[in-house]
């Protein structure tokens, strides 16, 4: 892969709740734009099955985790569910000194904390078309205990709440849709051409509303 000409890039944030797929939309971004990469986050949480050291993550223990933190080695850093994760401040900066287009995987509280560093990122939030959907596709996953689930469908509350500080927000109902439209969002953001918010707060109230898990 080479660097674009222009001598900076950019830096997207994209954030949603544990099945909406935003890890699906990223990957199937990278496969056709070969001027944006992925950040690749430092966590200590355990390696799953399948997941590679460098590709899905780098995976730190601890110490190590705390000693980058201490040193300032990350551009942010959250707790989620009891493990820690963390964005490479040099790895970042180095892809976009390139020229490389650079997007974040990373929750709300990692994305606030990025647009008050980097006031020029653009933030992109994903929602599920329902609640019912996302419990679905966390099942599907097979990852997860039923308890997890739970635990995860009740997060993606809290998280939703925050979707009107992104600059974006889009519907991951139909994926090929969803592509098309993350496509336009960072092509159109490249060439500096305006695109309106969707009020989607009526979808928001929705997913928002409502305590059982199944609903």
């Amino acid at each position: 892969m080479s660097p674009k000409s222009q001598p900076s890039g950019r830096l997207f944030v994209i954030s949603a709740p544990s099945g909406a797929g935003k890890t699906s939309l990223v990957n199937a971004l990278l496969t056709t734009d070969k001027g944006l990469v992925a950040s690749i986050s430092h966590t200590t949480r355990p390696k799953r099955e399948g997941e590679k050291e460098g590709a899905h993550y780098h995976f730190t223990d601890r110490a190590d985790f705390l000693a980058m933190k201490s040193a300032s080695a990350f551009l942010e850093h959250a707790c989620v569910f009891g493990h820690l994760y963390g964005t490479s401040l040099k790895g970042v900066n180095v892809n976009l000194a390139n020229g490389f287009d650079v997007i974040l995987e990373i929750d709300w509280q990692g994305a606030r904390k990025v647009r008050e560093k980097n006031p020029g990122t653009t933030s992109i939030f994903i929602l599920p078309p329902s609640r019912r959907a996302l419990v679905e596709r966390l099942q599907k996953r097979g990852k997860d205990s039923l308890d997890e689930i739970e635990r995860r469908t009740n997060l993606a509350v809290e998280e939703i709440s925050h979707f009107d500080e992104f600059d974006f927000v889009l519907v991951n109902d139909d994926f090929d849709q969803a592509v098309f439209e993350l496509t336009e969002i960072i092509h159109a953001i490249r060439n500096d051409v305006f695109l309106p918010k969707p009020n989607l707060s009526d979808l928001a109230s929705r997913l928002l509303s409502g305590k059982s898990r199944f609903e």
